[in-house]
């Protein structure tokens, strides 16, 4: 049976990201180091629950971002409305978690009469700081070296001091800049979720065919997969075909979700890799009369003492000597355990970095702004694919872009949705892209954990470089009280709330100049 909709009830039926109401209440001292924080993130469900539960989790996981709270608690609530059922979206509410910290690192800024980066790069995790508020040691501090590189890359300190210059002798655009970080935990928030299998087959003629249980959506996991074999075996690309993935080979998959794709499915591949290799080796040094540990696979060969062997007149030879050329694979991530009573323990096996820097101009008259600029720096450990990867972060920050400024869902009293296609729900398109979009993958940096070949989930973290986007927009509005006070705005931050944020900041001034 095949379901098909119209665009207009597609949009009405299906659920969407959870919206969140957050709240905080936080405690710091004179340079803005936090000492406390109280923090409440609530998330529409809908009419059932989805998976709002896990959800909210991870919204509350992520409420601290990249930042040392101190003494904290966090709070989540799931809220029944009368509205479509919510669900899964890229970054599972981690995304929602995070904006809330983020308005506060700009609002410490405003009351200190500091730079928001200064306040940011202060309350970052480092070590002695780096316990989590769920009790996670943070135990690669990458962000504070990730962040300096980006601040003198991105010629921060240069731009801002020309952006404040022009804020004060224009009088209708302002300018904006925010450099802001990304600190997202991978791993499924459910346990059990955190396993995967594969099944690697060698035909005779040399060539290759993996299965594993990952899906394929564009990604480039399937590539990725393909190159963790090629790699294991030392061989061509050319030779590795990746085949759909189908339950009757590899049974009782997770979900391609949570950022795990490639850390999942590319261990359990190199798994099955592996076992056969053992077997190889084995039947090499046994046939050839050679100590194993002169036996290595290397450019399509087999490297045999001295002795070099195409690499598909071994197999053949040990095809004909009765040797396994396939076998299974299985992953299950290890160290992650979580408490759920107690609300601790260890639900990440590790986290993913990033940061971005972000200016836009806004004209107060209208709301209306544009991204001018936008330089990116993320942390993929040893990348598999550095293509795939860029590609992923620019088409994640874009994303993100979208979620914050212009995606804005509008429902009626009566709880239906009625911006129901792309003339009222506006998506990004190749216009809204920062003219000047900069991106590049922190250098040697392999991930300390054993994930496949060191390398770090890239699938979900970039959505939250948008961060950058709506905190730039914060900033430009801030400018209109000389970076005194910066009001709320509601995300999406569309040109009407971008608006109504500049016509608060001039009802503050206005305050200020009659009470003074």
């Amino acid at each position: 049976m095949r379901y098909r909709l119209s665009r207009a009830d597609d949009m009405v039926q299906t659920g969407k990201r959870h919206d969140f109401y957050n709240t905080y209440d936080i405690g710091f001292d004179d340079d803005g180091l936090i000492r406390g924080a109280d923090l409440m993130v609530a998330g529409r469900c809908g009419y059932s629950p989805d998976l709002s539960d896990a959800i909210v989790d991870r919204a509350m996981f992520h409420a601290d971002n990249a930042y040392y709270l101190d003494q904290a608690r966090v709070v989540g609530h799931r809220c029944k409305t009368h509205t479509v059922s919510n669900t899964a979206f890229r970054g599972f509410g981690g995304p929602q978690g995070m904006m809330i910290i983020e308005q506060a690192m700009d609002d410490i800024a405003r009351h200190l009469g500091r730079d928001p980066l200064d306040i940011r790069k202060l309350n970052l995790y480092r070590p002695g700081r780096d316990t989590t508020h769920y009790g996670q040691t943070v135990e690669q501090h990458v962000l504070p070296e990730l962040m300096e590189k980006l601040e003198a890359s991105s010629d921060y300190r240069q731009r801002r001091a020309e952006i404040t210059a022009f804020n004060r002798t224009s009088p209708v655009l302002k300018r904006g800049l925010a450099l802001t970080p990304v600190k997202f935990g991978i791993s499924f928030t459910a346990k059990h979720l955190n396993q995967a299998g594969a099944l690697v087959h060698i035909y005779t003629d040399g060539s290759i065919v993996v299965n594993h249980g990952g899906t394929e959506m564009g990604q480039g996991l399937y590539i990725k997969i393909a190159q963790v074999v090629a790699s294991a075996f030392q061989v061509d690309l050319e030779r590795v075909k990746v085949t759909a993935t189908r339950t009757d080979k590899v049974a009782n998959t997770s979900p391609t979700a949570a950022s795990s794709g490639s850390d999942l499915n590319g261990m359990a591949a190199l798994d099955a890799c592996e076992k056969i290799l053992e077997g190889l080796v084995a039947f090499a040094a046994q046939h050839w009369s050679t100590p194993a540990e002169q036996i290595s696979f290397s450019d399509n060969q087999v490297m045999i003492g001295g002795l070099a062997v195409p690499w598909e007149t071994f197999i053949q030879a040990a095809y004909m000597s009765r040797i396994p050329l396939w076998s299974s694979g299985f992953y299950a991530t290890p160290k992650i355990r979580y408490d759920p009573e107690t609300g601790t323990g260890r639900p990440f096996l590790y986290y993913a970095n990033g940061a971005a820097c972000s200016e836009v101009v806004v004209d107060t008259l209208t709301g209306e702004y544009r991204v001018v600029r936008t330089d990116i720096l993320h942390d993929v450990g040893r990348s598999l694919n550095p293509e795939i990867d860029i590609g992923q972060i620019e088409g994640g920050f874009v994303q993100g872009m979208g979620w914050l400024t212009t995606e804005e869902l509008v429902y009626s009293d009566e709880g239906r949705l009625l911006t129901t296609g792309p003339a009222t729900y506006k998506i990004p398109a190749v216009s809204d892209c920062p003219p000047d979009l900069r991106v590049a993958l922190l250098p040697e940096s392999p991930n300390r954990e054993a994930t496949v070949f060191h390398s770090k989930a890239v699938g979900e973290p970039p959505l939250m470089l948008g961060i950058a986007v709506w905190s730039a927009l914060r900033d430009a509005v801030a400018s209109v009280t000389d970076y005194r006070y910066s009001p709320p705005l509601d995300t999406p931050a569309t040109p009407e709330r971008v608006l109504g944020a500049v016509t608060a900041s001039q009802q503050w001034l206005n305050q200020q100049k009659e009470t003074a």
